[in-house]
């Protein structure tokens, strides 16, 4: 941890005399919860925010500060209280608190009694950037930046802080779709640069002791997010940016999607496909050629292509009644070969040049104009699109290119009146997309949960229910290899579906069935099932061999069954911001830079095979005691084993103590229910006790966690010598609840035997029970309505 406060300031106060960064502290006052320090510099503000963090303002006299698009506004600063001391002054709340030298007005942020952060140099000025320096410690390790492949620790790295496209990437990029202006320690804090302009992350690459963010110009500002332990800070981002709201549950079933499906028939033809193979689908997603019959020149065109979609209201209907939502393609960039040209100019939409007219610009797809995303009148535009294309049925919307992929810096954009230039909001544009179309849908679809998958944002898109997913893949080994990295750095930070093109997006000569059914068992334990690629070779399982086929619907069905588990899964995260994907540095911080396995839940232990023809796969156990998912085998944590791995089965482990509730697979979630439901349990003596909570609701009303219409079934384990007790309860309701569920239990660890099985007191016949001596399991069923419990006598 940091040393203290007074032991630093003395080589502080020699660092800072060939500085002028610093300034003393000439007063301070607090009104409304806001603490104000004066300086001999200037101003800065000082508000303390949920999740246990502080915001802090350097405000200097005619300097123009853009709004926040990282915080989740508006949010009231929260009560401190302020002491002063002889040479500092404290700002403290709870565990929280900041330590101000007066001497040179230095930051020092501190958590339980010991300082976990400080500023270094504070704020960084010059004529060209603006920014903030920090101190680090010689073993600090940091994750951060966002979309990269440079390592879980990103310490010493210097990365850009501008979204930018990199087709086709395999295990490096420094630069990538989706970049974060932020870091989280292992020494429990982050630091959130509250600044969307184009600038640079530098992460003790110029200097060991220093991290620094910079920008070109914009906010100055920043975030400090303190907790417990690493995991605790990790929900505390999500708290002060925006925890994501619910998802449609059909959000977490497979997706059928290529570059793309051609004609209206092409798109029935492929559903069909998936009921006729018996593989369960939920969504089909319409790249480009929904608007077009060809690549260039009809971007823009926000339309249908008759000619090869003749009644997309009537492809739309017979899919919903197949249970598939639709889901389409749009981008920001309006070419002027489209058909909405000449009405998009007239009505003021696109982003303009410092002579007031539209900035054109040429890139892959035509000469074009780009929405300006900021301008309340031209979202609005933008937005009268969706609305019709809502109304013939389609319920989820994909934003593609938003970083943008060309932003040039001489557009600009108008925001409240103010225009301003590209670089200086490039990063927040896809978040600004994503906000406008997500309360859009929320006012004219309240009903509906919305659906947005989008590829680039800022700190805090996951409020505006953004779904991201790491861009266009290699087709290949190398592009699987990196994906744990990406998903775990992005989780991190609140952005909770972060996915990937399961298979690969870009090239490949010829179709890899191992690399592909690989891709897709790892796609089976991630937040969104997207198989997505170039159509060259086809991404959806039913257009291969029969074998092929055969896998990847025992892979799919595998995610349909355990819908109860992963659905807690994502209410949990609107809850508590708590991700779907977890480091294993949330329950060993000693590992904070593993890559090689994640967790999915608390539950699961997940090392997904990377590499051809591996047959066994090597998984570093963390502590506690183990199930191997398949085999039953039980395992005590912190040591190196051997799985078995063959085609079709990711290595997967299930921590003691973890209840798994599963359903029978259906063929569209649309049909999903609980009304009887699977429950293991995995029991070993060595935890005595434990709780899980199931969260189950109408899958598709945004209100369920503001109406408190949703049930939670809590599960609880007690063991104790020979005597295993499990209960469940049934607080709250929802519409169309069951009123009574069937459950199946299946009772792992049993390694004997049991003498008998209770449940509500009722002693069940032998008959009534199974004891499977190779599984060292105990199967039985009860009924539930509010509550059950079960005792077995081992």
């Amino acid at each position: 941890m940091k040393r203290h406060f007074l032991h630093r300031v003395a080589l502080f106060v020699l660092v800072l005399t060939s500085h002028s960064l610093h300034a003393k502290l000439d007063a301070f006052s607090i009104e409304k919860h806001v603490v104000t320090l004066q300086t001999t510099q200037g101003e800065v503000q000082i508000k303390r925010q949920d999740g246990e963090s502080f915001v802090i303002d350097y405000l200097r006299d005619g300097q123009a500060q853009l709004p926040s698009f990282a915080l989740a506004y508006p949010r009231q600063a929260l009560p401190v209280k302020v002491s002063e001391y002889t040479s500092y002054v404290t700002i403290t709340y709870a565990e929280q608190a900041i330590h101000v030298d007066k001497a040179t007005g230095r930051l020092a942020f501190y958590y339980a009694g010991e300082e976990v952060v400080s500023e270094k140099l504070g704020l960084v000025e010059t004529s060209e950037h603006r920014g903030f320096s920090f101190q680090l410690d010689t073993d600090e390790k940091l994750y951060g930046g966002g979309q990269r492949l440079l390592g879980m620790d990103r310490r010493g790295h210097k990365m850009p802080l501008y979204n930018k496209a990199h087709y086709g990437y395999t295990t490096e990029s420094n630069q990538m779709y989706y970049g974060l202006s932020a870091v989280l320690s292992d020494q429990r804090y982050a630091i959130l640069f509250d600044n969307s302009a184009k600038g640079e992350l530098d992460i003790g690459h110029t200097y060991a002791d220093e991290l620094r963010f910079s920008a070109d110009t914009g906010r100055t500002s920043y975030v400090v997010v303190l907790g417990n332990s690493v995991q605790q800070v990790s929900q505390n981002i999500a708290k002060v940016t925006g925890k994501q709201p619910l998802l449609p549950r059909w959000a977490l079933g497979n997706f059928a999607s290529r570059f793309g499906y051609k004609t209206q028939t092409q798109t029935l033809a492929t559903a069909q496909a998936y009921i006729d193979n018996d593989i369960p689908l939920d969504a089909i997603v319409l790249d480009l050629y929904w608007f077009g019959p060809d690549i260039k020149g009809h971007m823009g065109n926000l339309d249908w292509y008759r000619p090869n979609f003749p009644t997309p209201e009537n492809m739309i209907q017979t899919l919903t009644t197949q249970g598939v939502n639709t889901v389409l393609i749009t981008e920001p960039f309006i070419l002027s070969t489209s058909k909405q040209w000449t009405n998009a100019v007239a009505n003021k939409a696109l982003a303009t040049n410092i002579d007031g007219a539209v900035e054109t610009f040429d890139f892959y797809f035509g000469n074009t104009g780009l929405v300006d995303v900021f301008n309340q009148d031209a979202a609005n535009w933008f937005l009268d699109f969706y609305s019709r294309l809502a109304q013939q049925g389609v319920t989820g919307w994909w934003g593609d290119l938003g970083e943008p992929e060309v932003h040039p810096a001489t557009a600009l954009h108008n925001i409240d009146g103010r225009l301003v230039g590209a670089d200086a909001v490039h990063n927040a544009y896809g978040h600004q997309w994503a906000k406008i179309l997500f309360e859009h849908q929320l006012k004219t679809q309240p009903e509906l949960r919305p659906f947005i998958m989008m590829r680039s944002g800022f700190l805090g898109s996951q409020r505006y229910g953004m779904i991201p997913w790491t861009g266009d893949v290699s087709r290949s080994w190398g592009g699987l290899q990196g994906q744990i990295e990406l998903m775990l750095q992005m989780s991190a930070f609140g952005v909770a579906y972060i996915h990937s093109d399961l298979g690969g997006f870009a090239g490949g000569d010829k179709f890899d069935a191992e690399l592909y059914l690989r891709w897709l068992e790892f796609g089976a334990f991630t937040p969104v099932f997207r198989p997505h690629a170039q159509d060259n070779i086809a991404p959806e399982p039913v257009f291969h061999s029969e074998d092929v086929i055969d896998i990847a619907r025992d892979i799919i069905k595998l995610r349909y069954a355990l819908t109860p588990y992963n659905y807690s899964l994502s209410l949990a995260n609107s809850m508590t911001g708590e991700p779907l994907v977890r480091p294993v540095s949330f329950i060993d911080e000693s590992r904070f830079t593993d890559a090689k396995h994640y967790l999915w839940g608390d539950a699961f232990l997940v090392a997904p095979v990377k590499v051809a023809g591996v047959t066994k796969q090597a998984i570093d156990l963390p502590e506690g005691v183990w199930f191997d998912y398949w085999q039953k085998q039980k395992w005590t944590g912190e040591q190196s084993i051997s799985v078995q791995a063959p085609i079709g089965q990711i290595p997967l482990l299930v921590k003691a103590g973890s209840f798994i509730p599963t359903v029978s697979p259906t063929q569209h979630l649309k049909a999903y229910n609980t009304r009887n439901l699977h429950i293991a349990y995995y029991a070993d003596a060595a935890v005595q006790d434990s709780t899980y909570v199931m969260y189950e609701d109408d899958g598709a009303s945004p209100q369920t966690l503001g109406t408190g219409a949703y049930q939670s079934i809590i599960m609880t384990a007690a063991q104790r010598g020979k005597a295993l007790s499990l209960l469940l309860t049934v607080k709250g309701t929802y519409a169309r609840a069951p009123l009574q569920r069937t459950i199946h239990y299946t009772v792992y660890g049993v390694n004997n035997l049991p003498q008998r099985v209770i449940i509500d007191g009722k002693h069940l016949a032998e008959s009534q029970w199974q004891w499977d001596e190779l599984t060292n399991s105990v199967r039985f069923t009860a009924e539930l309505q509010q509550q059950a419990q079960i005792n077995i006598i081992l």
